[in-house]
């Protein structure tokens, strides 16, 4: 009778727990079907780790199978900041149940979607001096990231229509990526369609160097011209707060330049060391190769290379041979076998717009003249009967010079056949 008494109370106890676990387990069950209401909980979870302000428009997410996650009319700010670092009209995350257990030790992912964000780089740049000092840790993605219509903003450059496909993610192996978007630093503009290689993520991001590689095709265009081209670019580059170096690195361009009067076919190949800061492209020093077509001649050179708001050439090089689309020179430097070597100096739109100095000597022969590269091409292009003499300011001296079967001897010409001039 007594073991009947206490098995009474124990078993009500048993029931009550069972009871109470099953009354739990409901409210836990309608708490998830309020995805606003545990969404938002979520959110300020992550907003306090990340010391951010995290708002959503709207949240939903779906746990059967692999958990997902979809966030739409994203904003996310610094506390304090004005200006918002990120916006996105819509975040979706596939994560496997493991990452959710593991509460931040395990950042193993599925798969990330954004649709329409927007990146402020000098807002990033504020909220990352901000969060603590250490190795920078990324997820992995075994099915990969796809970005569309993406847009990164900094001071005085953006890109924008970014397009973004990676397969698959993991910080220690390479990476692999195909990139669309257009670079725009006015009067700048350069659409790009690119197939990109990191070799070392991870690194890239701790401030180490990694092996980059890319290749594509962009176009550079400006309001009178265009030059598109097929590019291969790689070397080890390094990442800095607002910058990036890649040293040395080798680029190939095959490439037309083109106007309403010309179509310049060429290929440029340049090697040294490059640097990217405050909208400004550098190359210094560096080696250029041109080989040629038509009005383009070969050519090799040494000097420096900034393309910005401006374009900045200091170049000292040889021309092996005059092109045959150039007029015909007069003997004796028609039969020289010797180089052009030459001096140029440009500074000024990127169009070529602007005047350029060049000084070319051979042999004894001197020329030194200003010009301005559209202008030339164009009269290239044209009917010589039109303007015998080329649109550019010069002097030419040669101890001797053969014309129409008469022999000249210091010999000085000046020409000044600038368009607009009488």
């Amino acid at each position: 009778m007594t073991q009947a008494r206490t098995s009474r109370p124990l078993q009500r106890r048993r029931w009550l727990r069972r009871t109470l676990a099953l009354l739990l387990l409901a409210a836990l069950a309608l708490w998830l079907l309020q995805p606003q209401r545990a969404g938002r909980m979520l959110l300020q979870r992550a907003a306090t780790a990340l010391g951010l302000e995290l708002d959503v428009a709207g949240i939903d997410y779906r746990l059967r199978g692999t958990p997902q996650l979809e966030l739409t009319g994203l904003v996310a700010k610094r506390p304090g900041d004005h200006v918002a670092l990120l916006r996105a009209k819509r975040v979706f995350v596939a994560l496997p149940w493991r990452t959710l257990r593991a509460l931040g030790d395990d950042l193993s992912l599925e798969r990330i979607e954004l649709d329409a964000p927007r990146l402020d780089l000098p807002a990033l740049q504020r909220w990352l001096a901000t969060r603590p000092a250490g190795k920078t840790r990324l997820p992995t993605l075994s099915r990969g990231l796809r970005m569309r219509d993406g847009r990164i903003d900094n001071d005085d450059w953006r890109i924008d229509q970014l397009a973004i496909d990676v397969p698959s993610f993991n910080p220690a192996q390479p990476l692999h990526l195909h990139v669309r978007g257009r670079y725009v630093a006015a009067p700048l503009t350069i659409p790009a369609n690119l197939a990109i290689r990191v070799a070392n993520p991870q690194a890239l991001l701790d401030a180490g160097i990694s092996d980059v590689s890319g290749a594509g095709t962009l176009a550079l265009t400006a309001a009178t011209w265009r030059l598109p081209a097929q590019v291969t670019l790689s070397g080890p580059l390094q990442l800095g707060k607002d910058s990036a170096v890649m040293r040395p690195a080798k680029l190939g361009i095959a490439g037309r330049y083109l106007s309403a009067t010309s179509s310049a076919p060429f290929r440029l190949g340049l090697y040294g060391p490059m640097a990217f800061n405050n909208a400004l492209w550098r190359w210094v020093p560096v080696t250029v190769v041109v080989a040629g077509a038509g009005a383009i001649p070969d050519a090799r050179a040494r000097g420096s290379v900034s393309l910005g708001r401006l374009l900045r050439l200091h170049l000292d090089g040889a021309i092996a041979r005059w092109p045959d689309a150039w007029p015909a020179l007069p003997a004796p430097l028609a039969g020289s076998p010797s180089p052009l070597s030459f001096a140029l100096d440009y500074a000024g739109q990127p169009d070529f717009s602007s005047s350029a100095s060049l000084a070319v000597r051979r042999d004894a022969t001197t020329f030194d003249a200003h010009f301005r590269l559209p202008d030339v091409l164009a009269w290239l292009a044209a009917d010589p009967a039109n303007s015998p003499l080329p649109p550019l300011v010069g002097t030419l001296a040669t101890p001797r010079l053969e014309l129409s079967g008469a022999t000249l001897e210091g010999v000085e010409i000046q020409l000044d056949d600038v368009p607009g001039t009488p």
